[in-house]
């Protein structure tokens, strides 16, 4: 076809990626597959609309380097230094294990063991653009195989590094590393991160804090932010390393600041459509002619792929991270893929003269062909459990007149009622939400003007006029749906105030993560209440009673801060908690024993 530059380029992607994805997610098939399909249908194996596939791919990789960096930004370093046990230890362990295996095989398939040795430590990697972008779409990142697969894929980059320096020496390269020259190599990459670490704490504040205060421009925000991301990217790659990696340590500078939701809102657009365009490079390098030339080959190498990798993150899943069956095999089915990393590390091989071209073309075809059939495994595994739930009509929701209220309340049950009243008594106009239609019908019947809505809607706080407000309270019970109408409104809201219920202390700790200002523990002080009670009709007097209360109290909100940081780690957590309960107990003996000593001198 005559090439008409990029316009036409554009227009063709476009229109593949708009009529396939649709398609797609109304199959239950997701968005990943949507834009592998478009790219299959437009590629070199379909219509052959599109001759310069190489570019495309290489722009599009800016999606996965965006992606690592918004990542980033959900990681403070307190959280990443919490995680270590996970990314050095389960993925470390899928790492070492998933290579021998895979090594192993090639050897018995008559490779040799060099030759063997690259082709497993590629194919051990996995597809981070894949894998998290599946996470994210079926809301998986929090889950525990989402946390376990997100800690083995940070790994898998950071180990990316010493592969793509060991493949020279295993081809014997005349421009392989000597001696000093490898530990040159090493300290310049320290001296790269340390120079990261740096800029990002004296820097990036002021950088983002003079784009946000002197233009007041919004693109220029946005322009700063895409600089960071792509210069520290460039650094890093210029210090040998992974330009993904580098923005992944940018965002993780920046997950403390107070820019952090404004980035994350104005990166976002533009790393899903440069993410979708690399989903779309994919399926235009997948070479289906070579694959129906060599069906039973290709077949049986990408079973065998998949079924190492599977049962691999399976075990490791299970007895290293004492997964639960189910979460365990969503981590092998998420996982169990060829990644994109692994195209680098081949063609570097082949350079070397390790693969020959068509060993380094066969397993490109595999690798891809599993990275399509990953949506596809996460499907069915998310199907075995349990059946096909009915769906359940519900009614529209309410078109809101939200006028210029200062507070809206989502969530009309015990909580916000309580909230409502006082409001009210206070002259305090507000809007209220609930997504309950028979609590909605209760409340109308006293009165009342509530709206039937669900606060976690992007559309319905915009439609709530949440932009206007200065107080949003989140009173929902259903700790999900709390979570999640938490972080549109620090993400698309960030100057509203957020003051949130929390049924326990994980629920605290999910919304200390998000920034939330105001957090109350619904049962905490109703029991502090009882407890006071309690004493006083044990005998002792109100001041004493009160004071154990209020000690107990302020003990129990610095514990709390202590164990954020430890939160996702059990046995850190559990012997925090056991700590504070002893140092509790000498505190209180230590007040009887004042007390005794001052009953004596009277």
């Amino acid at each position: 076809m005559e090439d008409h530059g990029y316009l036409h380029y554009a227009l063709i992607l476009l229109l593949a990626t708009v009529i396939m994805v649709p398609l797609a997610k109304r199959w239950r098939l997701g968005a990943v597959l949507g834009y592998l399909g478009a790219g299959l249908l437009i590629g070199p194996s379909g219509m052959r609309l599109v001759g310069d596939t190489e570019q495309i791919k290489q722009i599009s990789e800016l999606g996965i380097v965006l992606m690592l960096f918004v990542i980033g930004l959900e990681l403070s370093p307190k959280r990443l230094w919490v995680m270590r046990r996970s990314v050095f230890g389960a993925g470390s362990l899928q790492m070492a294990i998933s290579t021998a295996v895979i090594t192993a095989l090639a050897v018995a398939l008559g490779l040799e063991l060099k030759v063997a040795l690259v082709l497993g430590l590629g194919l051990a990697l996995s597809s981070t653009a894949i894998d998290l972008q599946l996470l994210s779409e079926h809301k998986q990142l929090s889950s525990p195989h989402g946390r376990l697969g997100f800690a083995i894929l940070l790994f898998q980059d950071l180990a990316a590094i010493p592969i793509l320096a060991l493949v020279p020496f295993l081809g014997g390269s005349e421009h392989n590393l000597h001696g000093a020259d490898a530990v040159l190599a090493a300290a310049r990459a320290l001296l790269m991160i340390a120079a990261i670490v740096l800029a990002g704490r004296y820097l990036l504040r002021p950088m983002f804090r003079a784009a946000a205060q002197l233009t007041a421009t919004p693109e220029i925000f946005t322009a700063t932010a895409l600089l960071v991301v792509l210069g520290t990217g460039l650094v890093m790659e210029l210090a040998g390393m992974s330009m993904a990696l580098g923005a992944f340590l940018a965002g993780v500078l920046l997950a403390d600041s107070e820019y952090r939701h404004e980035i994350e809102a104005q990166i976002d657009p533009i790393r899903g459509l440069l993410l979708g365009l690399f989903f779309v490079s994919i399926g235009m390098s997948l070479d289906l002619r070579s694959a129906l030339d060599h069906p039973q080959q290709i077949g049986l190498l990408l079973a065998a792929l998949i079924a190492a990798k599977g049962v691999v993150l399976y075990l490791v899943a299970r007895l290293s991270a004492r997964l639960e069956r189910g979460e365990a095999l969503s981590l092998a089915a998420l996982l169990s893929q060829g990644g994109e990393f692994a195209f680098v590390v081949f063609a570097l091989a082949s350079a070397n003269g390790l693969l020959s071209p068509a060993q380094r073309d066969l397993a490109v075809i595999v690798i891809t062909l599993s990275m399509a059939a990953t949506p596809l495994l996460v499907r069915l595994c998310s199907e075995l459990p349990a059946p096909r739930r009915q769906q359940v009509a519900t009614p529209n929701y309410d078109k809101i007149d939200g006028g210029d209220r200062r507070v809206i309340i989502a969530g009309m049950g015990r909580v916000g009622q309580i909230v409502a009243r006082i409001l009210n008594a206070n002259g305090i106009a507000f809007t209220a939400l609930e997504a309950d239609p028979e609590q909605v019908d209760f409340m109308r019947r006293f009165g009342n003007t509530v709206y039937f809505g669900d606060a976690s809607r992007l559309d319905l706080l915009r439609a709530a006029q949440a932009e206007r407000a200065e107080i949003f309270i989140i009173t929902a019970g259903d700790i999900e749906t709390n979570l999640r109408t938490a972080r549109l409104l620090k993400r698309h809201f960030p100057r509203i105030k957020v003051f949130a219920r929390a049924r326990n202390r994980q629920h605290v700790f999910k919304l200390m993560d998000l920034g939330v200002d105001g957090i109350i523990r619904e049962t905490f002080f109703s029991s502090l209440e009882i407890a006071r009670g309690v004493l006083e009709a044990l005998g002792y007097d109100a001041a004493t009673a009160k004071d154990r209360i209020e000690r107990f109290r302020s003990h129990d909100e610095q514990v709390l801060a202590q164990q954020y940081p430890v939160h996702d780690d059990d046995a850190a957590l559990l012997q925090t908690a056991k700590d504070a309960r002893e140092e509790l107990m000498q505190l209180f003996q230590a007040d009887a024993g004042d007390k005794e000593v001052a009953d004596e001198r009277r």
